[in-house]
């Protein structure tokens, strides 16, 4: 291995510092975005201006002008006809720091990205990496009303879709800049062949999982069964991949999708725990031994709340944690895969 001279390892940390940073404030939204569409406070904000955008309502009048436009839209007209300009203004907010808060991670990326490479303070290696984080969260701000545009037109519920794929792309973005971050600090250590490869296909598992919670979200089929273990009065409920054709029923039928985000969490549970099992057993370093631990404990917590959203009818407070319970698992698992890939 070639290592990095004093200089270039003392940048390395300053990166490593930024790039944390920035993933602690995508993590607060991607918490903020599940208030935002438990609320559904999504659609509030009928207009996407990507500069002007930043300013609020500071009078009266503008908060008039805004709540007129929104009484043109099928929400207000569907759902929320009768809503008082006060109601309004609580779901505006949501949205409106939602769209605020990702300018500011633009932001937060972007000027310290250009200090950094302008005085040569970033590796050739890592160069490609971060042009790509600053393509993804720009493509990342388009998907966004993308998906906000789907629910201001006939129908007002976005785009299960569009709404996974937002999702999916902010998990995306997270994680590469924690497994990115990840390669600046942890050094090769001695761990055991034959645990790295089990581990990434975890987080693979775990990411998956999170765009199949993506689809329960945008199907809102986290309200149709309300019971756990069974679904219903059964185990494997009727209605089951009824669809034609049948693969559709995985997107768009609200039994199966709840079903499948289910065996999903089993199958991830029953081979999480396994791994863990097995991989304690080995000559493995503390650092992954509690990494380990912390995967453990993440999962019950999140299986937990995971039930609890389901039987009491999809909460704000705990459906959120669920969500974010889910990056915080994922986080873990990418610590410990990538320390075991990281072999000397």
């Amino acid at each position: 291995m070639i290592q990095a001279s004093p200089t270039q390892a003392m940048n390395d940390k300053l990166i490593v510092r930024w790039l944390l940073t920035c993933a602690v404030v995508i993590f607060g939204m991607i918490l903020l975005g599940g208030v935002t569409r438990l609320t559904d406070s999504g659609l509030s904000m009928v207009e996407w201006q990507p500069l002007m955008g930043i300013i609020p309502p500071l009078s009266h009048n503008d908060w008039q002008q805004l709540f007129l436009k929104y009484q043109q839209f099928p929400e207000y007209q569907q759902i929320n006809l009768g809503m008082t300009l006060g109601e309004f203004k609580v779901i505006f907010m949501y949205e409106y720091l939602h769209r605020v808060l990702g300018r500011l991670i633009g932001l937060l990326f972007f000027i310290p990205f250009v200090y950094f490479f302008l005085t040569r303070r970033i590796s050739p290696q890592l160069l490609p990496k971060l042009l790509l984080m600053l393509l993804l969260g720009g493509c990342q701000g388009l998907m966004g009303w993308y998906m906000v545009k789907s629910g201001l037109i006939d129908v007002p519920h976005v785009s299960q879709y569009r709404l996974t794929a937002h999702l999916g792309l902010a998990i995306a973005i997270y994680g590469f800049i924690v497994w990115t971050s990840l390669g600046l600090i942890n050094k090769p250590s001695n761990q055991p062949s034959g645990l790295g490869m089990p581990a990434c296909i975890i987080s693979g598992l775990i990411f998956l999982m999170i765009l199949s919670g993506g689809l329960v979200a945008g199907t809102r089929a986290g309200y149709a069964y309300s019971t756990w273990p069974l679904m219903g009065d059964s185990f494997i409920p009727a209605g089951l991949y009824d669809m034609s054709p049948i693969w559709l029923s995985a997107f768009e039928n609200i039994t199966t999708i709840q079903f499948n985000h289910r065996m999903f969490a089993y199958i991830i549970a029953l081979v999480l725990v396994s791994f863990s099992v097995f991989a304690l057993k080995k000559n493995i370093s503390e650092n992954v031994r509690i990494g380990i631990y912390s995967m453990l404990f993440l999962l019950l917590v999140q299986i937990t709340l995971g039930i609890s959203t389901l039987i009491f009818h999809v909460p704000v407070a705990i459906a959120a944690a669920h969500q974010i319970g889910s990056v915080a698992l994922l986080t873990a698992t990418l610590f410990v895969s990538h320390s075991l890939i990281n072999r000397s």
